[in-house]
C-alpha cells in the first residue's frame, strides 16, 4: 500500500476522547442533521485523499475514514461551502468542482426533514497535495480506490459515493459506461 501523508496540525496537550466501535455505537451525544457537501479529491495519479475523522462522540461516524467536506450553512451556495470546508480542513484552494452525485435522505417519517449530501469531483495536483496541512481529523492519506474501500472503518455514505466514482465505468447507462463488447 502506497501512503503519502500531509503535514498535521499541532495537537493540544489534552487527552483526546477515544471511542472504540462499542463506545461509538453506545454514544448518546446528540447528532444534528443538515445538508452537506463532500469532495472526491482525486490526485493526478488517480488516488483519493481521505480523512480519518476525529474520534469525538458528537459528530457522525467518529474515528471512521471518509471524504473531506461538511455542512452547508443557511443561504450558503454548495460549492462555496465546499471551498470553505477544504480551506478550513486542508488549506487547499478549489478551482474546479464538478458535481458527481447527490444522495438524498428523507427523514420526514421520524420528524426531521429531507437532506442531501452532494459529492463533487475535484482534481488535485501532486504539488497541491504536498502543500496540504491537516486542520480537522486525525489523519489524511492518499489511497487508491481499492485501498480506500478496503479500510476497516469508512463512513457508509462516503463509501457508497467513493465506490460509484471508483467504478464509474461499470455504471451501465451512465456517461461513464464502457461500451458493451460486441
Amino acid at each position: 500500500m502506497y501512503i503519502a501523508s500531509a503535514r498535521l496540525r499541532p495537537h493540544p496537550q489534552q487527552r483526546p476522547i477515544v471511542l472504540t466501535a462499542a463506545n461509538f455505537l453506545a454514544s448518546r451525544a446528540p447528532l444534528r442533521s443538515s445538508h452537506a457537501v463532500a469532495a472526491l479529491l482525486v490526485l493526478e495519479d488517480g488516488r483519493y485523499i481521505m480523512q480519518l475523522r476525529d474520534d469525538v462522540p458528537h459528530i457522525w461516524y467518529p474515528g471512521h475514514w471518509g471524504l473531506f467536506g461538511g455542512g452547508v450553512d443557511d443561504r450558503e451556495e454548495e460549492v462555496a461551502a465546499l471551498r470553505r470546508e477544504l480551506r478550513e480542513e486542508l488549506e487547499i484552494e478549489v478551482n474546479d468542482a464538478r458535481l458527481f452525485a447527490i444522495i438524498s435522505y428523507d427523514l420526514q417519517p421520524i420528524g426531521l426533514d429531507c437532506y442531501f449530501r452532494r459529492y463533487y469531483e475535484i482534481p488535485v495536483t501532486i504539488a497541491a497535495w504536498n502543500r496540504v496541512v491537516l486542520h480537522e481529523g486525525s489523519d489524511v492519506r492518499a489511497l487508491t480506490g481499492d485501498e480506500a474501500l478496503s479500510l476497516p472503518h469508512i463512513s457508509p455514505y462516503d463509501a457508497f459515493a467513493l465506490f460509484l466514482h471508483h467504478h464509474r465505468n461499470r455504471l451501465a447507462g451512465s456517461i461513464y459506461a464502457l461500451s458493451p463488447p460486441e
